[in-house]
């Protein structure tokens, strides 16, 4: 289905990208092409370790590309639309990875009338197991939502979703494996204090999220009925609840998604086509 991917901007989701799709391969390392604003080491790097092809000519790099796919920062955005839009056609698919960045923008910087399809994978995509949201633009057809599917299906799941939800989305699960690592070192940090061996600590946590996940994933339940279910009352899970409520736990997270949803709208707001200007 694809003969040629090529990423603008090598970044950090641009590396978890290729390397879930090489690791399914889906694509051969020579058919993946990387090129970025100005860090030559970067691209020497993803060159030495994926065997990929990098570029600085941009011409090069999108030259019969079936999928471009955009993963510079977002501030970048615009001046990276006005050095490719020559060189791409409408028979591309340009998706997007940035957060915030409307599929109206893209299509009116690049007055091409190509398909833009925006994504929000997370960088365990690296390992086959992201959680990636997909949304079309105007241009984009249920066949090119369909190949960008395929696409990053490869790295984990995927789900259709409506444009506006995107900003909650990147706040939930784009940057929800960070809030995971982050509870992960709360838990490292408190076997530790207790005397604990940081291997054994470890292989335990790892395995207890691995349990849990799998409990939501294959339970008909709901998460607080399996909550209920092990915690007894004056029992030690009860103990541990009681103190997370007392730190209004929840609520810390809730207004942690609420914030990224936030922060995703404010980066994306210089970034809107110019006919939803003000709305």
């Amino acid at each position: 289905m694809f003969h040629k991917i090529a990423f603008i901007g090598a970044g950090s989701m641009a590396e978890a990208i290729m390397t879930g799709i090489l690791a399914k391969g889906i694509l051969q390392a020579d058919q993946i092409w990387v090129t970025n604003k100005e860090n030559k080491e970067r691209l020497e790097r993803l060159k030495n370790v994926y065997h990929v092809q990098c570029s600085k000519d941009k011409q090069q790099v999108v030259q019969g590309a079936d999928v471009i796919i955009l993963s510079m920062k977002p501030k970048d955005i615009t001046e990276a639309l006005e050095d490719l839009k020559a060189y791409i056609t409408n028979k591309q698919i340009v998706v997007s990875v940035l957060a915030g960045v409307s599929t109206d923008y893209i299509s009116e910087q690049l007055d091409k009338g190509c398909p833009v399809v925006r994504a929000m994978p997370n960088t365990s995509a690296t390992i086959g197991y992201s959680a990636t949201a997909i949304a079309g633009g105007k241009q984009a057809g249920q066949e090119h939502i369909h190949m960008v599917k395929s696409l990053f299906h490869a790295i984990g799941t995927t789900t259709v979703v409506e444009e506006d939800d995107l900003h909650t989305i990147t706040g939930l699960s784009g940057s929800g494996p960070a809030y995971i690592y982050y509870f992960v070192e709360a838990m490292e940090d408190a076997a530790a204090e207790a005397g604990l061996k940081p291997e054994i600590a470890k292989e335990l946590i790892i395995q207890t999220l691995v349990g849990a996940a799998e409990m939501l994933k294959n339970s008909d339940e709901q998460p607080s009925v399996l909550r209920e279910k092990i915690t007894s009352p004056g029992g030690t899970t009860q103990a541990g609840l009681e103190t997370l409520e007392k730190y209004k736990y929840q609520e810390a997270l809730m207004e942690c998604i609420k914030q990224a949803a936030a922060r995703s709208i404010e980066l994306g707001s210089p970034y809107q086509a110019k006919n939803h200007a003000g709305k």
